[in-house]
């Protein structure tokens, strides 16, 4: 909002990402404020592989001539990641790069704006007093902690094994006879179109809910069903290789999901599923530290978990 309220003015046109095609509500939804304020035509994906088509994209700039065009997406399986140099940069490219924090870069929930010099002053602005009051410095400083992870070298192998359990997860599922939009992904997503099965999006979304697989109902591209239904679950994998799981651990999730969607909702293989899944999670915890009793690299000396003792409390200094 704030990179649109400082390039564009109401009425001015924008290209984005159609949003049953896997664009995102705000790339021009008539249900959100973009829609809404702005003159927005949307592009997609070619039917014949569900990839962009770029040529037809160029057309309508040309014929067009937006103010802005949108280059991102929601639910688009192909090249857009680009955390850590995995995917190539849109930086050089762009006058203005927008990203969240708390998704693939696993900081606080928030945003970020990246943006061209001739540009910085306008959306300092709009940001601040436009659309912001005080600054939250607990997240501002949650996010420099997250930007000081990212810099590290292991935050690009760990950009590099989402993607890889996500490809993997994904050769699970069609193993299975799923169909992938897009053919598969080069991202941290997935994007399961259901329609060669008997259940909707929707149907996905509640059964798998219940055996504990969190999963969303998305449209996919050139949608049959209304999107409060849709045809599509979209799946990603940055939470489960933040625990530590791997390509093997990704063709168990894919036979789970597998086997759950398959159960016509009975309860009593959901129920056993649900054990298989928690059995899962707790070969791989969030915080290995609290359960083995060894402490973080660079932490305190404290063993993490531990409880300081009363003298310990009343001795340390105060603050």
């Amino acid at each position: 909002m704030a990179a649109y309220f400082a390039l564009l003015q109401p009425g001015d046109t924008m290209l984005g990402m159609d949003l049953s095609h896997g664009g995102h509500l705000t790339h021009g939804s008539h249900v959100n404020f973009s829609g809404r304020l702005y003159r927005v035509l949307p592009y997609g994906v070619r039917e014949s592989d569900q990839r962009v088509d770029f040529d037809a994209l160029a057309d309508l700039a040309r014929r067009e001539k937006p103010a802005m065009i949108i280059a991102g997406a929601s639910a688009y399986p192909r090249t857009l990641l680009i955390a850590a140099g995995v995917h190539p940069s849109p930086v050089p490219h762009s006058d203005v790069v927008t990203s969240t924090t708390h998704k693939t870069l696993r900081g606080p929930r928030g945003g970020l704006i990246l943006c061209r010099e001739e540009h910085a002053k306008a959306i300092d602005k709009t940001v601040f007093p436009g659309m912001q009051g005080g600054p939250l410095m607990h997240s501002i400083a949650a996010k420099a902690v997250a930007f000081t992870e990212v810099m590290r070298p292991e935050f690009r192998a760990y950009s590099q094994k989402v993607i890889d359990n996500a490809r993997a997860l994904g050769r699970g599922l069609e193993k299975r006879g799923y169909d992938l939009v897009a053919g598969g992904t080069d991202t941290h997503l997935l994007l399961v179109d259901l329609r060669s099965t008997d259940l909707t999006g929707k149907d996905g979304e509640e059964i798998l809910g219940r055996a504990d697989i969190h999963v969303n109902k998305n449209t996919v591209p050139f949608e049959t069903r209304s999107p409060f239904v849709a045809s599509g679950i979209r799946i990603g994998t940055p939470a489960l290789t933040t625990r530590g799981m791997g390509p093997e651990d990704m063709l168990r999730v894919a036979d789970l999901i597998d086997r759950a969607l398959r159960s016509a909702g009975e309860k009593s293989v959901l129920s056993g599923i649900r054990a298989e899944v928690r059995e899962l999670c707790e070969a791989h915890p969030l915080y290995p530290e609290l359960v083995t009793g060894r402490s973080a690299a660079g932490w305190s000396e404290l063993e993490m978990g531990s409880e300081p003792s009363r003298e310990e409390i009343r001795g340390a200094p105060a603050g």
